[in-house]
């Protein structure tokens, strides 16, 4: 009975305390506003605050969310489980121990529970199964539940449905507002709801569902693909991201920006709300005077010298071994005669006597680990006695090591070239395999030593050390990483080491022979300072606690302490949390004997409730409340203050009794400004002082940018110090130094307030009553967001506080910004636990980013979520922010989960263009370019030319003739030489044997077809010989050809519906092929795709009759269609455009001219022979110029890469013709092997033109890439140009031989968003180059007009290119769909200037340029530039977006982009990427492809797909077909690596 009431008296006694230090923390709030005065203050005790008080403060503080808070009687988890729980992952973290706040975590639940009245159904990411899981899939799950356990899918299968229903049946409004069960923020489980039979019902509301036809956002009209539902789950989750971006963002509309000036620069309007410091100007603090003891040494290493003669036998340190037991005991002895042994070999025994290797005032290395602290005191003082500067630094575990390059840096500013380390040390360091220790990664080249005592040499009894009286030369260099993880050397002088020494002396109070446990890290920073220095000061005992320890016993410090009944114990948060967290095990602990517990890391804002817990734990121990003390210190100003209970003042010792706490708005502390927070407010930080200031220095609070003006009193600022006990300088780097080192602050008025120079600490905080500091974050920490300051600290606090944190390592978490579209951004990146399920990640993450958006008003912009144990750590453990942040931005931080919220996150887009009514019409812009001295936008090609020989014009007229002419005038002339992979000739045709064999088709057509004149006839053939002979046997029967590529073999299934397609629209009457491709058409496998029975009469022309054919012969008329080009444009539209038999013969004849092409000639193309510019290149131009043509199949080009140079090498061609898709082959596939190629003998200087035929915008890249990759073969720079057509003209601009070279224009990317041209020069930003499509044709004139006026526009003004033309397509023949364009596209007029010029419109984007150069006739060259089709363009925020740029754009993100495609879906613009690298690297390009976009295109990605090399599909020409993979993604059809879904 008396040990309950005993146990029951202590809980209520921790009670108590805990609410008299909140009482306290009340009273200094009020005393901050002035509500309170200080001598209120003074009066108030510890009791005043009663439990109800409490109770009623708690209230006030969470009263707007008192509603959705759990009932107290909820039982919670257990503290044993807590507990083991912890202990079985614990990190090695050094941030997990920091942000444990009870008031905080109750904060965010109330903010969340806020939100899971309006919360949105958040589309999951979709990952394929196969990339990140491990486990064989045991069972057939629907594709939306592949990572979520059984109930979990049935409950996102309910949620997916229930959007469907919403969708399908109510209001836009109602869905949105409907709360969708898949992404609860509860933390408390949940009833799983039973699986419900939903796919019958989906189908059903599928089958109701009209589907959707056309897509407006791209001007034209788009068909869906058979069998493609509209409503898939993709398209289902786009539509639940839609709805959860129709949520306002912050700023409101008013503070958005145009995009229309030149230069964007964001001009953001000052909120009138935004509160403001009030207070006066502050006074600088001076701490207490620094006392003058008559017996402190005039050196620290004469106090060494003292103890070592005098006190021999008195402990100096004890190291513990790895269980926590005690490893050996150093005295001060040995310290010193080894210390002793080590000065003498570094200056006696490492070089001769005329050169030694070190000289005073060297600087040395000293590389140990923290295992071994007794080595590093002994090198340490050894090199204080030598007058040699040691450098502590980490020691490296491998080459790469995180960090190791900035070492390198530090070592190579301070100039060191030798290295101290132990020979164990020395053992485990990386070593080459000759055994050398292995060049590390920008470091200089280092000389090792060991430095154990049997290597050292005893000094001579004649030599002393020389130890001089303090001075301002160098003592020791401590290094320190700065925010871009640059590390320099911090210099601490001979002074301030002991004038520092001696203040933290008189500010703790230390005495002769007291005992300190030190569990901070003896090589730098707090552990150096108390621990190695002013230890030895004041012949303190200190017993070192290695971190390797505290892994393994978390309550070795405490047990340490009760062992050696230690006074002074110096710690981190995260060891009280660790020894709070294993205590049970230890409770016979006394912790009575400490009178200081220093918390090193105690300025954290989040330090306050692990010191709490920590003493409501312990007090029962024998720990006393005031024993606490948190400091706050800086590399640069070493100690900056720290909370004592004693000062000192003339000679007197004033305690004090109280500790001060304020609750800050992080609202205010945003603004840089102090204000209490009485209201709401879940957004509350609780801070507590740091005590005074450090006997003997002089504190200032100055404005952290610009510069350094004094604060206000209710100011937030960077705090600086005039002391003697700082460092001096950034070793080596002056300019830094000048910058950090001697600030003078200024006044409001900008005037020096003295001479006196500060040093900057890095420390954000502000001075409190009495004096006290008050620190709320580093310098470091800082992301300036939108002009507010947040704390790296208080983001990580809040994401931590989302319970329960069962998805990620508590101390495994690292929170920076990152530049992105004029503002910094907020990234957060965890290591995720391996147990973690995908449901779980993403609830956990949706409720981060709900969280962080409450309580710290700012949207954050990425959460990223790694495997465990692949973030980057720093020396002791913790994260290293700077190596993550740069992974992040190079794409090597490998997630395992990401979401990106560029939609919430960037609020300063600029405003949508709206587009204005043209009130001018295209006569007043026609007059005001003449006014403005700008010609109208047109060129001409030269003229066709009259041919006087009546008799050739005859012969000439039709192709049909002038094959027979040839026939006739040179039968043996070869027309044509087909190659197969090897290179060999496999067919030649000479001009009879082509006559001959088309005579025989069209017997064979006439018997057995059944035709009459002017019934098309479909030719099936692969690219050959036999396709021109069907050709020309169709003209001379008199029917119209109609070429179609055959379907592939191995995918009938993609393939066949296209040919099927072209038949049904062409109506074709027979069908001419070969037998394997007749036994296709009639299989089994085509049965499947199509309907078999209704193919029109098939024709196999392989075993054509031997018998001479009759003469069948019926001519053409100059209107009569010679054939019909069919093509599917990118835009998914099949296209067929009527060709007569004039426009055929002016084509050739154009061509001819353009080439100079003749019967001696030879030129060999490798294109598709199937339509457009390729079809007339392959089938038409040989017979009607007669020259003689190689054809290259490009496919063979996959099984032979070089075949198509090696044919241009072993003919000697001058001309060559090919397309895209095979120069991109031969640039990726041979790039590497020109070497090879050239020692076989390939020679490219034969070369004179190679063209590439394309109906796009020209490929610069890829051109260049091309002529660069092959110039070592002799390929002229000059030889590559580009052609252009369209569907109305199939040959507008082709670079012939007389023609100028191609030039090159770099236009303002932005212009051609708002339909302009603005010429820039060469680099500048945002530019791209666009280069000439080549010469117009012979005979074609080309205007550049509006499209919407249809006015002609000036010079270099972009429009679309219309072009008159003899051999200009007729008309569609049909669009599939769509059969009123006719007229408008092929005998439209201009509205002002020429009304009588009939033009056909091309549907691209241009402009005309007149140049400097000369054309054949001696005028100025116009050029003409293609910048884009009108049908692909995206229309997005009232700007017109060309694709290519983007994926331009997007293919520069990251070195594993293959390709890229963009397209839009109900106004979301959505990206495809290829994969090129491995499938770990597929979340990387999620937040890369997002940044470009949005920088260089001021877009947001609605959606990233991630998929495999090659899913992109890209036609003949080598033009990607972006509707077609639109439709395959909505289907469901490209089995992606990773959907993103950017919120």
């Amino acid at each position: 009975m008396h040990v309950c009431c005993t146990s029951r008296l202590c809980v209520l006694r921790s009670q108590l305390s805990r609410l008299c230090l909140a009482s306290v923390a009340l009273q200094q709030t009020l005393v901050a506003v002035g509500v309170l005065p200080v001598e209120g203050r003074m009066r108030k005790g510890w009791g005043d605050i009663t439990q109800k008080g409490y109770e009623k403060k708690r209230a006030k503080l969470l009263a707007s969310y008192i509603p959705y808070f759990p009932s107290p009687e909820a039982p919670g988890p257990s503290t044993s489980s807590a507990s083991r729980h912890h202990r079985a992952h614990r990190s090695g973290g050094a941030r997990d121990d920091r942000y444990r706040s009870d008031i905080h975590t109750e904060a965010v639940q109330a903010a969340l529970a806020k939100h899971k009245e309006e919360k949105m159904a958040l589309p999951m990411p979709t990952k394929r199964r196969s990339a990140f899981v491990q486990s064989p899939i045991e069972t057939c799950t629907p594709p939306d539940t592949s990572s979520a356990s059984e109930d979990e899918g049935s409950l996102r299968r309910k949620a997916a449905l229930s959007a469907v229903l919403a969708q399908s049946l109510q209001s836009p409004d109602y869905w949105i507002n409907r709360s969708v069960q898949s992404s609860s923020t509860s933390s408390s489980p949940q009833p799983q709801p039973q699986p419900q039979p939903a796919v019958s019902l989906l189908a059903d509301v599928l089958a109701h569902t009209p589907p959707l036809l056309t897509d407006t956002s791209h001007g034209c009209c788009l068909g869906v693909c058979p069998g493609v539902p509209v409503n898939s789950r993709v398209s289902t989750k786009i539509q639940q991201l839609l709805n959860t971006l129709k949520r306002p963002k912050r700023p409101p509309l008013s503070e958005f920006f145009l995009d229309d000036s030149e230069e964007i620069v964001e001009v953001p309007q000052p909120d009138p709300n935004t509160p403001k410091p009030e207070g006066r100007q502050i006074i600088p603090v001076k701490g207490e005077p620094l006392g003058v003891v008559s017996n402190w040494p005039p050196a620290l290493q004469a106090a060494l010298a003292r103890w070592g003669a005098t006190q021999a036998k008195s402990p100096a340190l004890t190291a513990l071994d790895v269980t926590g037991k005690p490893l050996y005991t150093l005295t001060y002895g040995k310290l010193w005669s080894r210390s002793l042994k080590l000065a003498y070999t570094l200056l006696n025994k490492l070089g001769t006597k005329t050169e030694p290797v070190l000289q005073p005032g060297d600087r040395v290395a000293l590389v140990y680990p923290n295992s071994d602290p007794g080595m590093f005191w002994v090198a340490f003082y050894g090199c204080l006695l030598a007058e040699v500067i040691p450098v502590p630094i980490e020691v490296p575990l491998s080459r790469q090591d995180a960090g190791s390059l900035q070492i390198g840096f530090l070592l190579g500013s301070c100039g060191v070239s030798l290295a101290l380390t132990s020979e164990l040390c020395l053992k485990g360091l990386p070593k080459t395999p000759s055994g050398e220790i292995i060049q590390f990664k920008g470091w200089p080249r280092m000389k090792w030593v060991v430095t154990d005592t049997k290597y050292l040499t005893k000094p001579s009894k004649d030599w002393q050390p020389h130890i001089p009286t303090a001075n301002t030369d160098t003592a020791y260099i401590e290094y320190k990483a700065s925010k871009e993880g640059t590390v320099m050397g911090v210099a601490v002088s001979k002074t301030s080491m002991l004038t520092h020494c001696q203040a933290l002396t008189q500010a703790c109070n230390y005495c002769e022979g007291e005992t300190l446990v030190n569990v901070l890290d003896c090589k730098k920073d707090m552990g150096m300072w108390h621990g190695v220095l002013t230890s030895v000061m004041n012949r303190i005992h200190t017993i070192t606690v290695p971190y390797a320890v505290m892994k393994a016993c978390p309550m070795s410090w405490v047990q340490r302490v009760h062992i050696h009944k230690a006074r002074v114990a110096l710690v981190k948060c995260r060891d009280l949390h660790w020894a709070m967290m294993a205590h049970k095990d230890q409770r016979d602990t006394n912790l009575s004997s400490i009178r200081m517990l220093i918390v090193a890391d105690g300025a954290n804002p989040w330090s306050v409730s692990s010191c709490d817990a920590f003493l409501n734990v312990f007090q029962s121990h024998g720990l006393k409340p005031e024993v606490i003390c948190p400091c706050a210190t800086s590399p640069e100003a070493l100690t900056v203050a720290i909370r004592r209970y004693h000062i000192c003042l003339h000679g007197l010792i004033f305690k004090k009794h109280h500790i001060s706490r304020a609750i800050l708005s992080m609202g205010g502390l945003s603004h840089g400004v102090i204000r209490v927070n009485t209201e709401d407010k879940n957004s509350a930080l609780t801070v507590q002082d740091v005590g005074h200031i450090m006997p003997g220095a002089l504190m200032c609070i100055v404005k952290p940018d610009g510069p350094p003006q004094l604060c206000k009193t209710d100011e937030i600022g960077e705090i600086v110090i005039n002391s003697r006990a700082g460092g001096t300088m950034y070793y080596g780097l002056s300019g830094v130094t000048k910058n950090t080192f001697e600030v003078i602050p200024v006044n409001q008025a900008g005037a020096p307030i003295g001479e006196i120079p500060f040093s900057r600490t890095g420390l954000l905080g502000f001075v409190g009553p009495g004096s006290l500091v008050f620190v709320v974050g580093k310098i470091e920490g800082l992301l300036m967001v939108s002009g507010r300051r947040h704390n790296a600290d208080d983001l990580v606090a809040t994401a931590l506080a989302v319970e329960p944190v069962k998805t990620v390592y508590r101390g495994r978490i690292a929170v920076f910004s990152v530049t992105v579209f004029y503002d910094e951004r907020i990234v957060i990146v965890a290591e995720q636990r391996p147990d973690a399920s995908e449901e779980d990640s993403f609830q956990w993450m949706s409720r981060v980013l709900q969280a962080i958006d409450s309580i710290h008003q700012v949207g954050l912009y990425c959460l990223a979520l790694v495997p465990a144990n692949t973030l980057p750590k720093t020396p002791l453990g913790g994260i290293h922010i700077c190596e993550t942040k740069q992974n992040f931005l190079e794409g090597n931080l490998h997630p395992c989960n990401i979401l990106l919220c560029p939609h919430t996150c960037v609020t300063n887009m600029p405003k949508p263009r709206q587009k204005q009514p043209v009130d001018v019409g295209p006569a007043s812009m026609l007059v005001g370019n003449l006014v403005a001295g700008k010609r109208i936008a047109q060129a001409t090609g030269r003229e066709l030319g009259v041919v006087e020989d009546q008799d050739l014009i005859r012969k000439h007229q039709f192709l049909s003739e002038a094959l027979q002419w040839r026939a006739q005038t040179d039968p043996d002339h070869v027309l044509y030489v087909l190659l197969n992979a090897k290179g060999v000739a496999v067919c030649t045709a000479t001009c009879a044997q082509l006559h001959k064999r088309a005579e025989k088709i069209t017997a064979t057509l006439m018997e057995r077809g059944g035709l009459n004149t002017g019934d098309n006839v479909v030719l099936l053939y692969p690219p050959g010989i036999d396709l021109i002979a069907a050709f020309y046997g169709c003209l001379y029967a008199g029917v119209i050809p109609v070429t179609v590529r055959p379907p592939h073999p191995q995918n009938l299934a993609a393939t066949l519906p296209t040919v099927r397609m072209i038949i049904d629209v062409s109506k074709a009457a027979c069908i001419l092929t070969t037998q394997p491709l007749m036994r296709i058409l009639r299989s089994r496998e085509a049965a499947a795709s199509v309907n078999i029975k209704t193919w029109p009469t098939i024709i196999d022309t392989d075993d054509l009759p031997r018998k001479r054919p009759p003469h069948i012969y019926k001519p053409p008329t100059a209107e009569m269609l010679a054939y019909l080009d069919f093509s599917v444009s990118t835009t998914g539209m099949l296209t067929g455009v009527k060709m007569s038999h004039a426009a055929v013969s002016t084509l050739c004849r154009s061509i001819k001219l353009q080439c100079e092409l003749y019967s001696s000639r030879q030129i060999a193309i490798c294109l598709d022979p199937y339509c457009g510019l390729g079809f007339v290149l392959w089938c038409l131009s040989s017979v009607y110029s007669g020259h003689q043509s190689i054809l290259i199949p490009p496919l063979e080009l996959e099984s032979s890469l070089p075949l198509w140079l090696s044919t241009l090498s072993q003919y000697k061609i001058r001309d060559t013709f090919c397309s895209y898709s095979v120069m991109e082959l031969c640039t990726k596939g041979l790039g590497t092997q020109t070497e090879m190629l050239k020692a076989r003998g390939l020679n490219l200087s034969c070369v004179r033109s190679c063209v590439v035929i394309a109906e796009e915008r020209p490929r610069l890249a890829l051109t260049q890439s091309f002529s660069k990759l092959f110039k070592d073969l002799g390929l002229s720079p000059r030889a590559v140009s580009t052609a252009f057509g369209s569907r109305v003209n199939l040959a507008i601009c082709l670079q012939g031989t007389a023609g100028p070279d191609p030039s090159t224009v770099y236009v303002d990317m932005k212009s051609l968003r708002h339909d302009r041209v603005r010429l820039v020069e060469r680099g500048a930003p945002q530019s791209i180059p666009l280069m000439e499509s080549g010469t117009i044709l012979p005979g074609v004139r080309v205007i550049i007009v509006n499209p919407e006026t249809r006015g002609p526009l000036g010079d270099s003004h972009l429009g679309e290119i219309w072009v008159n033309s003899p051999h200009s397509a007729s008309g569609y023949y049909t669009i599939y769909g769509e059969e009123s364009l006719q007229a408008d596209h092929f005998n439209t007029r201009l509205s002002f200037g020429e009304p009588h010029t009939l033009w056909a419109r091309t549907g691209y984007l241009g402009f005309i340029k007149r140049t400097e150069l000369l054309d054949a006739s001696g005028d100025r060259h116009d050029a003409l530039f293609v910048v884009g089709s009108l049908d692909e363009t995206l229309e997005l925020r009232g700007l017109r977006y060309h694709p290519i740029d983007i994926e331009t754009s997007v293919s520069r993100a990251h070195r594993c982009i293959a390709e890229s495609a963009v397209f839009t879906w109900t106004n979301l613009l959505v990206v495809v990427a290829e994969l090129s690298g491995s499938e770990q690297e597929a979340l990387d390009l999620v937040p890369l492809v997002t940044n470009v976009v949005l920088e260089e295109h001021h877009l947001i990605v609605g959606v990233v797909v991630i998929v495999d090399p090659g899913v992109i599909p890209i036609n003949s020409r080598g033009e990607k077909q972006r509707m077609h993979l639109r439709d395959s993604f909505l289907a469901d059809q490209l089995d992606p690596i990773y959907v993103a879904y950017n919120m």
